[in-house]
């Protein structure tokens, strides 16, 4: 019998990981998923989840270990899996089937499914047919990767974070000039754009900058299934949007939707996620809807870019008194980013 270190389920597991990262902004509703097959130490196959509807991940890497003429060492090998396998039947088999029929002697996986009906499930059906398993390998990283899904599937709405660009006296605009941010954090943003289900800015924004709201240039490139993001506008009065605008006008106009229920924004993210399948949404607005959002604790995560530049204009970044409640954030990085320093964290 083969045996198998912690250090070595948690290296196989963190090769499981960057598949995983391979399916944001792809795979909405489901989970980014990433799997390996290891046997003797040796990688069999591998695979990340891509698009709802299409093979999960585990069937993806055993799939992959055939392709490379590894089918008959499958028996005996060992999966690890960044989410614990589907055990029910929905758009796909369940992956527990591929996984008992492929011979596999160990499981290993790193968030536990956080639906009731489901949780444990993939545990007692492998232990049934012999197979070892092991649950929550390096669980915190698997969930806190995870938890945009989780939070979407817990409350039927998505994710929602905030992206801004300011000056560091907290500023959105210089005077004269387009852009805040250097080109090394135009591409950050790009990159959360392509990892975003949908972004959304307000009727003012639209009106002032006119902006595309389309992926253009991130670190990843662009995955051929990965359609642009809705755009979402949000105003009072969409009779004063500009026809012209590039949203209403370009090759991706289908992909934009107008909301005028901005008194109301938990039921607008509510349709967002039943509707259309929101489970990321990135915030690109200005001040004022950017406050509401805060002041109703809608916003999760806070991904400020601030460049180094006292400007005094008079847009300003959270504007108004005081908010109702502060806002503190946990699990706060710093990461430089040319001239610029972008401050990310989550909100509670």
């Amino acid at each position: 019998m083969e045996r198998y270190s912690i250090d070595q389920d948690s290296l196989w597991m963190s090769r499981a990981l960057e598949l995983a990262h391979k399916g944001l902004g792809t795979t909405s509703p489901n989970p980014p998923v990433g799997a390996v097959i290891v046997k003797d130490g040796v990688l069999l196959g591998e695979g990340w989840h891509e698009k709802a509807g299409e093979l999960h991940a585990e069937r993806r890497a055993l799939n992959h270990a055939r392709l490379r003429g590894h089918g008959d060492d499958l028996k005996g090998a060992t999966m690890y899996v960044t989410l614990e396998p589907c055990s029910s039947y929905g758009r796909t088999p369940p992956c527990t089937d591929a996984i008992i029929e492929a011979g596999l002697s160990r499981v290993v996986y790193g968030a536990v499914d956080p639906d009731e009906r489901h949780s444990g499930r993939a545990y007692t059906i492998l232990k049934a047919h012999g197979i070892r398993v092991r649950s929550e390998c390096c669980a915190t990283a698997c969930e806190l990767f995870l938890r945009p899904w989780v939070w979407s599937i817990q409350h039927k709405r998505p994710w929602v974070r905030a992206k801004v660009a300011s000056t560091m006296d907290g500023r959105l605009t210089r005077a004269g000039l387009k852009w805040l941010s250097c080109q090394e954090s135009i591409r950050f943003a790009h990159q959360m754009r392509l990892e975003s289900d949908a972004i959304l800015v307000g009727g003012n924004t639209l009106r002032t900058d006119n902006p595309a709201l389309t992926i253009r240039h991130s670190y990843r490139e662009v995955p051929r299934i990965k359609q642009q993001p809705w755009r979402i506008v949000m105003t009072m009065d969409s009779t004063s949007l500009p026809e012209d605008a590039k949203v209403f006008t370009d090759k991706d106009a289908e992909r934009t939707l107008i909301r005028e229920d901005v008194g109301n924004l938990r039921a607008m993210l509510q349709s967002l996620y039943e509707e259309h399948q929101v489970v990321n949404l990135m915030l690109e607005c200005g001040g004022r809807l950017l406050r509401k959002f805060l002041e109703e604790g809608l916003v999760n995560e806070w991904v400020q870019i601030v460049t180094p530049q006292i400007s005094g204009g008079p847009d300003l970044l959270v504007p108004g008194y005081y908010l109702p409640t502060e806002r503190y954030f946990e699990q706060e990085e710093l990461i430089p980013s040319g001239k610029d320093i972008i401050v990310r964290g989550l909100i509670r």
